[in-house]
């Protein structure tokens, strides 16, 4: 008989609470689960490890590259990954050969691959959306700060170019989300107090963004704005059980079925203290937790690989 993952999910928070109030030696306690619920095969990025994975339903690592301070991460058609490396991109096969590289002068958080082949780059410190050619020679950029100016490490996080042309910028050190024409003009803007780090527009019309831990702001929450910029969802802490804390909301993905999947990055202090991943239902129950602190540090981007959709096509919300 399968038991619902809720149902695993509670009973298994429930344990905790009653060994803590016996007192029970922790020496003694069972190890924590590294899956509440039913697992996803996903890609994911390590930031504080500086590696990117691919990890099976039963939660093991079954692929790894090193990926300097990785905050964004594809898994294409084709089965590469494509993945910023700190100061740069890079697409690489399973064999792990490079097949497209960039290098940039400044930090990069944001990488994207388009319709047309191209590559979509967001370079945070220094102010630029680019796109480039399979050779990686720049195509078309556009400036959000004028040349020289350093915007400092966090000016930008994650950023998607929309089929429209317009591109959706995490301005995480200003709390706020914008969206720029092809041009670079700001067309719209929606305040993110705790510092946006991901942002995608979703089928409906709607904004779904993560929000952090910007200098103390307690506003670490994943939530969807409509095109009148009104919230119309949102999980925080408030909305859980206990010990699934949100610390600093990272990377996400909007599943088919209308839940959310979305990491919990545990830097700043908080490694240990709570799940890497989450899955949420629309009406905040919690199905899949993912709990591995041995082997992870701090995940900050994911892709499932088991949900429909092709990620050059502007099939997935992620």
């Amino acid at each position: 008989m399968r038991i619902h993952p809720q149902v695993a999910l509670v009973s298994a928070l429930v344990a905790c609470a009653v060994s803590w109030a016996r007192g029970e030696d922790k020496a003694d306690a069972p190890p924590a689960p590294i899956q509440t619920g039913t697992g996803h095969p996903f890609a994911c990025s390590d930031y504080t490890q500086g590696k990117v994975f691919v990890v099976s339903a039963e939660g093991k690592v079954e692929w790894e590259y090193p990926a300097p301070s990785c905050n964004d991460l594809w898994v294409l058609p084709n089965g590469n990954l494509l993945f910023v490396t700190g100061r740069g991109v890079k697409e690489v096969t399973r064999e792990k050969k490079v097949v497209f590289s960039f290098d940039s002068k400044g930090e990069v958080y944001a990488c994207q691959r388009l319709p047309n082949g191209n590559t979509f780059v967001g370079e945070c410190s220094v102010g630029r959306l680019l796109e480039l050619d399979p050779a990686g020679k720049i195509v078309k950029e556009v400036r959000l700060l004028p040349e020289g100016k350093d915007g400092g490490h966090g000016f930008m996080r994650n950023a998607r170019r929309l089929p429209n042309g317009n591109t959706l910028v995490a301005h995480c050190g200003l709390g706020l989300v914008r969206e720029y024409d092809p041009d670079g003009k700001q067309v719209l803007e929606i305040k993110a107090p705790g510092g946006p780090h991901s942002v995608a527009r979703l089928a409906n019309g709607n904004t779904l963004i993560a929000a952090g831990d910007l200098k103390g702001v307690k506003e670490c929450k994943v939530f969807e704005v409509n095109p009148q910029g009104e919230t119309v969802w949102e999980v925080t802490t408030a909305d859980l059980p206990p010990g699934i804390g949100l610390k600093f909301m990272t990377g996400f993905q909007r599943l088919p079925n209308g839940n959310t999947v979305m990491t919990n990055w545990v830097g700043h202090g908080q490694f240990g203290k709570a799940p890497h991943i989450l899955e949420v239902t629309p009406d905040k129950k919690v199905v899949w937790t993912f709990n591995d602190h041995k082997t992870f540090k701090t995940i900050s981007s994911i892709q499932l690989l088991d949900v429909p959709g092709d990620a050059v096509k502007g099939e997935l919300a992620h």
